[in-house]
């Protein structure tokens, strides 16, 4: 036993010395591996964003296509890459630069000034085209082949196969395809151009030229609004259209963006607003703007794709509770279309604060749905605080009506609106109206409250006259609480219906109050409230959206060419 040999110690200590390395290894290996994939990719974000930057065309990258997709350059099948939103092409990141200098965007204006307006050609691209398109030479399929093959026009929409494709369809006239009436042809913007040199503006001449029909459609699009859908409809619209008429107001406002309409034939243009209640009030109040700059005749028709929320007034012109890509972008194009005109009553409503040694403080709103005071405007107070300190959360059109069933539920058992009537005067039409035991009252212009539900109607069990958007006329009621407004919408209750009248006034005695406005709230101290008509907006209804309710209700389609 003492004759074995014992380990030296310096090879236990080498033992550990390459468990040690071998432990460093394995731990900051991952690190650097990671680290440098990092760098690569910030590197090739940077080297794609520069190419944006220079590009005519409109890219976007992506890290996963939505459907079969093959690049534009190399025809290779591709998971990732980028693609134009404007024109469709759809690219790997390594074949961007090529494909910026092969292929041409859509033109917003044509660089010949003498080109006439019936002479624009087909601007085909190859490859990638919707599944449900079919060939406009044999009629059959296109695209249903595993790999880059037929062709579509980036304005008609027309695909082709490719062995379809001819000389004669590849010089054919373009005619713009379904949506002509709504496009502003390139050739059109040339003209105008070449007119505003001459110093001529008799637009009328150019618009003969491509038909009665034609009521080129302005988009309006807010990329914020309720499930952030607008970046993308931006996108959709952009293909379908040109790219000129389509504006993000985040980025370029509505008062700017109207501005195009003065290039248009009078009575020609109309606006799709899409977003919430609040984007809409915001545009038709730059087109109340348009009216203060004597461009009454360039006012435009607006129609609401809805994004937000409530929705109220879209669900009133029929045009659904809210848009959640349920319907192609296409088949929106086609409902504005048909859509008649109508007119809805715009409101002053002024607020005069009771200042210090009695000086009056006035502020001012435009209203377009309803003014409100008590629990419906605590509940849009306090959904408005929480959404302003984090407003990534309040993305989903389902976790805010959650929100504010929350909040209700809340104020059900607090109650912090009670005995409005002892704190607040009513008068409607100068006549002084005597109050029951309520927490809120309700101003309304138009049929639909809170989200979908029919406020002064109630349950339907009593006759009354209906509301109507365009009569002149605001329709008042009372809630006895949260619970209250809560039957009301389930239709298990009627509210307390105050009245009918041209003007309303509302005397807040004391105490602080919340208000809100088409669903900007605000809390409130002694004040008088004096809502009177300010205006008429040119609207477009949309009748294929509405439901038994809304028959009785909607004011028939009339010549809205007439303004206020």
């Amino acid at each position: 036993m003492e004759g074995e040999k014992r380990p030296a110690p310096y090879e236990g200590l080498f033992a550990d010395g390459h468990l040690v390395l071998w432990t460093l290894c394995s731990v900051l290996l991952p690190v650097f591996i990671t680290f440098w994939c990092s760098l690569q990719r910030s590197r090739r974000q940077l080297h794609r964003r520069d190419i944006f930057r220079k590009s005519k065309h409109g890219w976007r990258d992506t890290d996963l296509f939505s459907h079969p997709t093959y690049c534009c350059v190399c025809a290779q099948h591709i998971l990732q890459g980028a693609f134009c939103d404007c024109c469709g092409l759809r690219v790997d990141e390594g074949c961007l630069k090529k494909a910026d200098k092969r292929f041409h965007c859509k033109e917003i204006m044509l660089k010949n000034d003498s080109k006439a307006l019936d002479a624009m050609h087909h601007h085909w691209i190859r490859g990638n085209v919707p599944l449900c398109s079919y060939c406009v030479v044999c009629k059959q399929q296109c695209g249903s082949q595993p790999k880059l093959c037929d062709y579509r026009c980036i304005w008609c929409q027309k695909t082709v196969h490719d062995e379809c494709m001819k000389n004669s369809l590849k010089n054919e006239q373009c005619d713009f395809g379904e949506f002509k009436n709504l496009i502003i042809p390139p050739s059109y913007l040339t003209s105008i151009n070449q007119m505003r040199k001459d110093k001529k503006t008799d637009y009328a001449v150019l618009a003969s030229k491509l038909g009665k029909q034609w009521t080129p459609l302005i988009i309006l699009a807010n990329s914020r609004s309720g499930t952030n859908m607008g970046e993308g409809l931006l996108g959709e619209f952009r293909i379908l259209l040109n790219p000129v008429q389509v504006f993000d107001v985040t980025k370029t406002p509505p008062v700017k963006a109207l501005q195009l309409c003065t290039l248009l034939p009078y009575y020609s243009a109309r606006v799709l607003v899409c977003g919430g209640d609040g984007t809409v009030g915001w545009v038709l109040d730059a087109v109340d703007e348009m009216k203060i700059k004597g461009q009454e005749k360039y006012i435009p028709q607006v129609a609401v794709l809805p994004l937000g929320t409530g929705n109220d007034l879209s669900n009133t012109l029929g045009w659904g509770t809210g848009y959640a890509g349920e319907i192609p972008v296409a088949q929106v194009l086609r409902n504005v279309m048909e859509a008649d005109g109508v007119k809805l009553d715009r409101w002053k409503v002024q607020v005069t604060n009771k200042g210090y040694y009695n000086l009056r403080k006035l502020k001012e709103f435009t209203m377009n749905n309803y003014f409100s005071v008590g629990p419906d405007a605590l509940m849009a107070l306090n959904f408005h605080a929480h959404r302003e300190k984090a407003p990534s959360l309040f993305s989903s059109r389902i976790l805010n009506k959650a929100v504010y069933l929350f909040y209700g539920t809340k104020d059900c058992l607090v109650q912090e609106c009670k005995d409005l009537n002892k704190k607040v005067e009513l008068e409607l039409d100068g006549e002084r109206v005597e109050l029951p035991n309520l927490e809120g009252i309700i101003v309304l212009n138009i049929g639909y409250w809170g989200g979908g539900c029919r406020l002064w109607e109630g349950m339907g069990d009593e006759t009354y006259p209906l509301a109507r958007h365009d009569d002149g006329l605001l329709e008042v009621v009372g809630v006895y609480g949260s619970f209250h407004c809560a039957q009301i919408q389930v239709k298990l209750a009627n509210p307390f219906r105050i009245g009918q009248a041209h003007t309303v006034r509302l005397i807040l005695k004391c105490s602080m109050m919340p208000m809100q406005v088409d669903g900007e709230p605000w809390a409130q101290g002694p004040c008088t409230v004096t809502i009177t008509h300010k205006t008429h907006a040119l609207m477009l209804y949309f009748s294929g959206e509405q439901t038994d309710d809304d028959i009785s209700s909607t004011s028939d389609p009339e010549d809205t060419k007439e303004t206020e």
